[in-house]
């Protein structure tokens, strides 16, 4: 048996009996769920229209409305083995209409047909009918999520407030992921923060007075990112890291209609990251505000986050890598290490 892709034209040699010119086609028409039905592929619609017989087992399969109001033909079967290399009989070409992961019980059955080596096989081709686009899978998460809120007794009862905390842990840990620089925990922790925000979205969609879901989050945040980047998106350009930064400032600043540089500054962040925030801020602006000084070991933490910003250091950073020095110390003074 001959196993040929659509996309590559270099066909490898068999390594069972050459098919017959009489021996027929059997084409594999695979899709993606995540792409709307009817949305096929040039060559998938060649070879849906010069089949001589199209089936698919599943009665329900999302494709077959489209290709049956397109004038496609196709019988609700599911041959063995044996049966399709018989519907293929004197050249005629069969495309099946895969469903689920490609009907592999139907590609083993026509692999041990071949190695058999009783029966002339038809030439069998893959055709990928149409594709996932790069962010395909969040559609399976918005799906899962939904089902979810549904029909789980935790999630269904959730809201905004209480699920506020997980958010700020979930961060923390993406945080701490990235500084580990391990590579499975960061892709494991983004997929926590990515689940934070599908959460609220579905939450937000509930909401009687003013719902909104997670397009029009993802539809927001399009438009402030092609905004804040004229550069990319309009007539400016920016050729240093500074430049890019003014223009998002700028562009922001025009945005928020803001009257302090203190404006949306949350006051509830961690206390030294909250410090170098209002530093950077007045150090952006241009003004001239002294840090102030004081007793006590509050201004003493502020004057120190202050400098650390001026010298392009992060404090918490700074502090967090600290503090893991300390804990390795503790435990080798405790005999772990």
């Amino acid at each position: 048996m001959r196993y040929v892709r659509s996309v590559n034209t270099t066909r490898p040699e068999p390594t069972t009996p050459e098919p017959g010119t009489d021996a027929g086609r059997i084409v594999l028409l695979t899709t993606s769920h995540r792409v709307a039905p009817g949305l096929l592929s040039w060559p998938a619609w060649q070879a849906l229209r010069t089949a001589d017989r199209v089936l698919c087992a599943d009665g329900a399969h999302p494709q077959l409305p489209y290709l049956r109001e397109a004038g496609t033909a196709v019988d609700e079967a599911a041959p063995t083995a044996e049966e399709l290399v018989d519907h293929c009989a004197g050249g005629r070409t069969v495309v099946v209409v895969a469903t689920g992961e490609g009907e592999p019980a139907l590609t083993d059955g026509l692999a041990r047909l071949a190695g058999s080596g009783r029966v002339r096989m038809p030439e069998l081709e893959l055709l990928p009918a149409s594709y996932d686009l790069p962010g395909a899978r969040l559609l399976d998460l918005v799906q899962v999520m939904d089902r979810i809120r549904e029909e789980c007794p935790w999630s269904s009862r959730k809201t905004h407030e209480g699920l506020a905390k997980y958010a700020i842990e979930e961060a923390y840990e993406l945080v701490e992921a990235i500084e580990a620089g391990d590579r499975d925990e960061l892709r494991e922790e983004l997929g926590d923060v990515l689940l934070q925000v599908v959460f609220h979205a579905r939450i937000a969609e509930e909401d009687p007075e003013a719902p909104f879901s997670v397009d029009d989050v993802a539809a927001g945040i399009v438009a402030k990112l092609i905004h804040r980047h004229p550069h990319v998106f309009g007539d400016e350009t920016a050729s240093t890291p500074e430049e890019v930064k003014e223009h998002w400032l700028r562009k922001k600043a025009v945005e928020k209609q803001r009257k302090s540089v203190t404006d949306g500054v949350p006051l509830g962040q961690p206390g030294l990251a909250l410090a170098a925030k209002l530093t950077s801020r007045v150090r952006t602006a241009g003004l001239d505000v002294p840090v102030p000084t004081g007793e006590g070991i509050g201004y003493e933490l502020l004057a120190l986050a202050a400098r650390a910003e001026t010298e392009g250091v992060d404090p918490e950073a700074a502090l967090r890598a600290a503090a893991r020095t300390y804990r390795d110390a503790i435990r080798r003074s405790e005999g772990q290490d």
